[in-house]
């Protein structure tokens, strides 16, 4: 018989409670084992032999896992009996045709009650080589100082990833249209981009990384600015900085912009004039002269139209400023996705119901003609950026742009 105190009693009081515990657990215990899966998430696509670990742990133990590949068994019940445990098995997708595929796996425990944790995967196998080629069979592409490359491919399949690389800078390509296999990309070329020849390429991913690279040239030409110069009064320049805000906050407040614009393509088609056009007064790209501003690059299109004429979206889009300014007066621009912004100068007034974050269609009031800012009569400044740089407006209204 076991005194007090030895160490005999101590070992039967611990292995009594322990029995206790696991009895407990056998019977009473309801929690679900945990399940955890490394290499599956769901919605992603899967190429090849694709590894993966499931883990998992109960207080109990895990009694058995199970794994079906579209409702068929990969393991069936295979026998775990451990508290904790890892097991891995492979997804042999190249077995399988390319498409939506289903990955169940299923942990029973060891209880009375054969708690039972489930998690379920819907995953996209692609093993078709990637193809890609530009729409266009010269990939010789020749494009003006201030304006705007346009290029177009076609791949055999939806891309995770494009972007063209040229100026030892990336530019996004995305689906001209939903579901489209035809993808674009917009390359602002600047006023002051030096002409030459240079190279170009466009690298494609498929949605399991596999890469093609397409590659040409571009010639940049130059392009002869006009040349003008403007006056406005000082009393007028001093009295838009009193009520306006700093160009320097709007170019900051650009940038931003610019970086958080939603990768989606939100405009369809060519982009319209913001106005009946009566003349042009200032072409993009002008080498103005003024007193204030000394010499600089006009990165916009002037439109001259009868006072207060309605100023409207030319395209769909998201405002993201309504505000004044002292250079550019009472502003608005429109974000259409992927860093593509439209700039509304000098406006008279804004339309009351026109508010900040709001989406907008193409022909939408967003002002009245004004003067308003740096101008010396009733105008519209209208300016186009791609990320961020200033690009002709007048391009993006071609039929064949």
């Amino acid at each position: 018989m076991l005194k007090p105190g030895s160490f005999g009693w101590i070992l039967a009081l611990l292995l009594g409670g322990w029995m206790s515990l696991r009895t407990y657990h056998y019977f009473f215990d309801k929690k679900n084992p945990e399940l955890h899966v490394v290499g599956l998430v769901e919605g992603e696509s899967y190429g090849g032999d694709v590894a993966c670990v499931v883990s998992g742990q109960h207080p109990y133990k895990v009694k058995t896992i199970s794994v079906f590949l579209d409702e068929k068994p990969l393991t069936y019940n295979y026998s775990i009996g451990k508290s904790s445990f890892e097991y891995p098995f492979t997804l042999p997708t190249r077995t399988l045709p390319d498409g939506e595929h289903t990955i169940k796996i299923r942990l029973v425990d060891g209880t009375y009650h054969k708690n039972q944790a489930i998690k379920e995967f819907k995953v996209q196998v692609d093993n078709a080589p990637l193809q890609a080629a530009f729409v266009q069979s010269n990939t010789d592409f020749r494009v003006f100082q201030g304006r705007t490359l346009h290029i177009q491919f076609q791949s055999n399949k939806p891309l995770k990833e494009a972007y063209i690389k040229v100026l030892s800078q990336k530019y996004p390509c995305f689906p001209e249209a939903k579901g489209s296999l035809i993808y674009e990309g917009f390359v602002p070329v600047e006023c002051e981009a030096k002409p030459n020849e240079y190279m170009l390429s466009v690298d494609c991913y498929d949605n399991v990384r596999n890469q093609v690279v397409l590659e040409g040239k571009v010639q940049i030409v130059l392009y002869p600015f006009k040349k003008h110069t403007l006056h406005v009064s000082a009393e007028k320049v001093a009295e838009e900085k009193e009520i306006g805000a700093s160009q320097e906050l709007l170019n900051t407040e650009l940038k931003k912009i610019t970086e958080a614009s939603p990768q989606e393509k939100l405009w369809k088609g060519m982009f319209y004039l913001p106005t009946e056009v009566l003349r042009i007064s200032t072409e993009f790209g002008t080498i103005r002269t003024t007193q204030e501003k000394g010499l600089y690059a006009h990165k916009g299109v002037d439109i001259v139209n009868s006072p207060k004429s309605v100023i409207w979206s030319s395209q769909d889009g998201r405002v993201v400023i309504k505000d004044r300014y002292a250079y550019s007066g009472n502003t608005v621009v429109v974000d259409h996705g992927w860093g593509i912004l439209s700039l509304f100068y000098h406006l008279d007034s804004f339309p009351e119901n026109l508010e900040v974050g709001q989406m907008i269609k193409r022909g939408s009031p967003v002002g009245r003609l004004g003067k308003t800012g740096y101008a010396s009569g009733y105008h519209l400044h209208w300016e186009m950026r791609v990320n961020n740089i200033e690009v002709d407006p007048l391009e993006w209204t071609k039929p064949g742009f």
